[in-house]
């Protein structure tokens, strides 16, 4: 579980202080190209040794670039679950200056004002800009800024203490097996012999994987078995004939309809499945209500799904409206890229079930607003007949009371008048003005929001 010396060197070349006019995140890129998601964990080892102890990286450019790499170690995942995340909630520690500092080797005592600064922007608002900035800028900029982040770091720390809190205390316990000299003396070392101490500290033994010490776990034997006398009737049958074996029926019987629906739900994000696929994977929802909850589906996957099968998207929405999750749902959907699938799964849903008013608002507002402001106009005339159509689908099933929205959609049906489906919409409206419903019930409700 540690760095081959080959990599180590690779490593420290990217923490070389001499990449201070090198952008963060063209380094971050570099460190992503020379190790293979396999080694991640070995490398975060590696880094966290290195900011742990002072003399190793002692160049506040080289240890802003290891803080940086080691928080994007693992992108696209939540950081408060990231296997580092608690190094950075003891580097956001005050310095604690007691005797037992040593002991506890903790990285909040080395880092500077600014370092620290980068840390709590990194955690509180990721910060993509900083990442663009080269160390020395980095380093420079946040050394005279004053920042709070007190509400987004206590919520990273909140985060972070629920996910650790199922851990055993055992694990929690330990003492580091690298301490500092305490004696007073600096003799700075060359970059070679830095370099031999690292390699022996990582390739030593023990290894790099076990960083601390930690006492044993005792547990008491259990004590034997007192038989009794004549021991229990169930372990010694005389008489056949009175009892009769019962079997589980379902033991050992393959769940592989779960297994395929998930198989084919990890397709349905990324490809259009066939209609056969399809009908599967219906058909085992149907099956088990439940399955719905533990095929791979999260909010964050929902526009995937959506864009490349929207009726999978509205079976699974369906039955997710009882879940807790629901709002959160409904929330991605309103907020995704306006599409026509995305119009599809939204006008099936609002004739199917009760969605939230201000869902439904939202949404109509969101195409508005996508309308006015595509640059392109041959798919702005096609999204703008698109939302015309899907509001008049609204307005005949009586699911959205237009009042609410009048000078909204009047306002769009004016701006884009030159288009018929705005035209009719904005007639429709007038009617809904005037009380005609004559002219509301004349024409049958389109479906189908298909405009090519």
């Amino acid at each position: 579980m540690s760095l081959s010396p080959k990599e180590l060197t690779k490593l420290m070349v990217i923490l070389d202080e001499e990449n201070m006019e090198t952008p963060l995140d063209n380094l971050i890129k570099q460190l992503h190209q020379e190790f293979p998601s396999k080694d991640k964990f070995k490398v975060g080892l590696t880094l966290v040794l290195l900011l742990q102890q002072i003399d190793l990286l002692p160049n506040h450019i080289s240890r802003l670039i290891a803080i940086a790499m080691l928080y994007h170690l693992y992108p696209g995942e939540q950081f408060s679950s990231t296997p580092f995340a608690s190094v950075f909630n003891q580097m956001l520690k005050p310095v604690d200056n007691s005797s037992n500092q040593d002991l506890k080797s903790q990285p909040s005592g080395h880092l500077s004002q600014s370092e620290t600064k980068f840390v709590a922007s990194l955690i509180a608002h990721h910060s993509p800009d900083l990442l663009k900035l080269t160390p020395r800028q980095v380093f420079e900029e946040l050394y005279f800024s004053s920042m709070s982040s007190v509400e987004q770091l206590t919520t990273f720390q909140l985060k972070l203490a629920e996910s650790t809190s199922e851990f055993p205390s055992i694990s929690k316990c330990g003492i580091p097996i690298i301490l500092p000299d305490s004696d007073g003396k600096k003799i700075e070392a060359k970059k070679a012999d830095k370099k031999d101490i690292i390699e022996n500290l990582i390739d030593g033994d023990p290894p790099l994987s076990s960083q601390n010490y930690r006492p044993e776990f005792l547990r008491l034997a259990p004590p034997l078995y007192d038989h009794p006398a004549g021991g229990l009737k169930w372990m010694s049958v005389t008489e056949p004939s009175q009892f009769s074996p019962e079997y589980d029926v379902n033991m050992c019987v393959s769940n592989s309809a779960g297994a395929e629906a998930r198989r084919l739900m990890r397709k349905a994000f990324t490809k259009v499945l066939t209609p056969q696929q399809q009908q599967h994977l219906s058909t085992e929802l149907k099956k088990d209500p439940k399955l719905v909850y533990h095929i791979g589906l999260t909010p964050s996957k929902l526009p995937e799904l959506v864009e490349n099968n929207p009726l999978i998207a509205i079976e699974v929405l369906l039955k997710l409206m009882q879940s807790s999750q629901i709002t959160e749902y409904f929330s991605v959907l309103v907020n995704m890229e306006m599409s026509l699938h995305s119009m599809e799964v939204v006008n099936r849903l609002t004739t199917t079930v009760d969605l939230p008013t201000e869902f439904v608002h939202l949404y109509i507002s969101n195409c508005i607003s996508t309308c006015e402001t595509i640059k392109d106009r041959y798919m702005q005339n096609r999204l703008v007949r698109l939302v015309c159509v899907f509001l008049q689908s609204l307005i005949r099933n009586k699911i959205i009371n237009v009042q609410e929205l009048f000078i909204e959609v009047q306002a769009f049906c004016i701006e884009f008048s030159r288009i018929k489906e705005a035209a009719a919409l904005f007639r429709l409206l007038k009617q809904l003005e005037s009380g005609d419903v004559a002219g509301l019930n004349a024409s049958t409700t389109k479906k189908n929001l298909d405009v090519s």
